[in-house]
């Protein structure tokens, strides 16, 4: 039987045991105060262990939600989200914005511990990285969200003049964000020698491919966006100050590759591909692996070698809380667009493959196509129907989402009872950083870097290989075709959004009819029995598809999207500045 002490400090949870076989947080028992710990390193790491459960997760906490940091309201979904309609207002908080200095503070207690700590600092090395890598991680969360920020790295106290500071530059931000991502990767420990029942925890890797990932999307950020939300610092916005020696876009994204590569060969990660067992759906079934109920070939989360950074679940410890394969099931219905960028079995998108089969029944459309296609959204009724019944609180579209929703939902797991874990970053993501840097610095890739990063990808999708001679062939623009690969690959995970902005193109793509279901020339026209059209108050609309101009569900007309440059950051909460009034709103607002 283990043996769990817990004691609360201020603002931040420890937890020990005395036979520790997860570091999953629990209620606490009991209290005490800050200066009765750390003084071991058993303190250190129990205090490190609560920072886990703070990133991005199924668990709301602190006013966030899991279902902020999915695709809802993009235009991969046919569910509308004010933030991507450009519908956006400075409010008086942010849960964003106040839970990552809640955070930050417990870091830097942690931090300002370590310091003082009168043992070997070897023997807390890892923790002291550990608290590194979670002060850049939410500073990063911080900058996607508002730009230039406070930077937060010591306790700050009630007299401390940092409360009533000015905002650094993005620059700044990003420059300490990547100070202590380097701090942490020389403290980690190698994923090779992290312990079984410490598995999820962070490692040399991990920290390199965050780090990669934040220097992809500076890099592109400053190329494509460059100042023109950074405002002037004096009456709006947070200046674009650059510290001394600051990193060229070129610089950054040669950082970014190698770091890749270096995951890429060192890391000891694979992609998870059990297609030979599971249908050719293992991008189902990846998202929602738990025990061996949670698929029909048994497997565990200990198959999973894909996962570099997560937010870990566990149904008898820590179960995620949040009725997600309910939520993801209708609000992540795809749009006409998502639909149709996933390729067909010959490698060419819908338009010019000469295996498409068209819309006219269900089962037609997911025929000969991308494997990702029918492990998102292929869950057909055996009729080969689905009712287009309109919108209501959901997305109007027939297509039922089905990644991150559990197996046999409702008998092997009962809604919030879901555990699976929720990946921060995985090997995918780090193929698909190779390639867009690789692009972004050399114009092109050979056939052998793609076979290295995106064509493994595309292989477990059932997918041939992308060579530039097959691209020259059926004319296809190779970086378009790469994004096309991160924004298949990555749907639900946080980074279609923050991908339009860095790319300078979401006043482009958000502002476009968001459509659903086509209607003409399928066996919807005509039939009421399986369409309403009065439930759709939008109508219908003539778009290019796969075969053609032909009607289909208008979901959200571009009348309605207003998204601009103003967008690509979020109001700083109206309570911070009429707390300290040298905080500067973004501009536009």
């Amino acid at each position: 039987m283990k043996k769990i002490l817990f004691a609360i400090i201020p603002g931040i949870l420890l937890l020990f045991s005395a036979c520790e076989d997860t570091f999953l947080d629990l209620d606490p028992l009991d209290a005490s105060t800050e200066a009765a710990y750390f003084s071991t390193p058993e303190h250190f790491k129990a205090a490190t262990n609560d920072f886990y459960n703070k990133m991005i997760g199924l668990r709301s906490t602190n006013g966030s939600s899991v279902y902020d940091f999915m695709d809802f309201g993009t235009d991969l979904t046919g569910y509308v989200q004010d933030y991507g309609r450009g519908v956006v207002i400075p409010g008086s908080g942010d849960s964003y914005w106040t839970r990552a200095y809640i955070y930050l503070r417990a870091i830097n207690i942690v931090l300002d511990k370590a310091k003082a700590y009168n043992g070997d600092q070897e023997d807390i090395a890892e923790y002291v990285a550990v608290s590194k890598f979670f002060r850049a991680y939410h500073h990063f969360v911080l900058l996607q969200r508002f730009g230039g920020v406070p930077i937060v790295t010591k306790v700050i106290d009630l007299d401390s003049p940092e409360l009533l500071g000015a905002r650094h530059s993005r620059y700044e931000v990003f420059e300490q964000i990547i100070k202590d991502l380097d701090d942490a990767i020389a403290g980690l420990p190698l994923e090779k020698n992290i312990s079984d029942s410490d598995k999820g925890k962070i490692s040399k890797w991990a920290a390199m491919s965050y780090k990669a990932k934040a220097l992809l999307y500076e890099a592109t950020w400053e190329k494509n966006v460059g100042t023109t939300t950074d405002g002037d610092g004096v009456s709006e916005g947070a200046g674009s100050a650059k510290p001394t020696d600051y990193p060229s876009v070129n610089s950054m994204l040669t950082m970014s590759n190698e770091l890749a590569k270096d995951v890429m060969d060192n890391g000891g990660y694979s992609l998870w591909n059990y297609n030979s067992s599971l249908e050719n759906w293992s991008m189902y079934y990846l998202f929602n692996l738990e025990d061996e109920g949670s698929n029909p070939a048994g497997l565990t989360k200990a198959s999973n070698s894909e996962f570099i950074l997560y937010t870990k679940y566990d149904y008898d410890l820590y179960q995620g809380n949040v009725n997600i394969s309910h939520t993801v099931g209708s609000r992540l219905s795809p749009s006409r667009k998502y639909m149709d960028m996933f390729l067909c079995s010959d490698g060419l998108p819908v338009e010019k493959s000469s295996v498409f089969e068209g819309y006219y029944g269900r089962s037609n459309e997911f025929k000969n196509r991308d494997y990702r296609l029918t492990s998102y959204f292929g869950d057909i009724p055996e009729d080969g129907t689905a009712s287009l019944i309109g919108p209501g609180s959901n997305s109007g579209s027939s297509y039922g989402n089905r990644k991150f929703a559990s197996y046999n939902y409702g008998v092997y797991r009962a809604a919030n009872t879901e555990s699976f874990d929720f990946p921060q970053i995985r090997l995918a993501e780090v193929y698909l950083i190779y390639a867009e840097t690789l692009y972004e610095l050399k114009g092109a890739l050979t056939d052998a870097e793609l076979n290295a990063s995106i064509n493994k990808i595309k292989a477990r999708a059932g997918l041939p290989a992308l060579t530039n001679a097959f691209a020259v062939a059926n004319g296809l623009d190779m970086y378009e075709e790469i994004k096309r690969e991160r924004t298949v690959e990555l749907y639900a995970e946080n980074s279609r959004y923050n991908d339009l902005k860095r790319w300078g193109i979401a006043e482009e793509e958000l502002n476009q009819d968001i459509c659903g279901d086509v209607i003409e020339g399928t066996e919807y026209e005509n039939n009421t029995a399986l369409y309403n059209p009065a439930g759709y108050p939008y109508g219908e609309i003539t778009k290019e598809t796969g075969v053609g101009p032909r009607r289909v569900l208008l979901l959200d007309p571009a009348a309605n999207r207003n998204f601009a440059r103003t967008h690509y950051l979020m109001p700083i909460p109206l309570e911070q500045i009429n707390l300290n009034s040298n905080l500067l709103q973004n501009p536009g607002y």
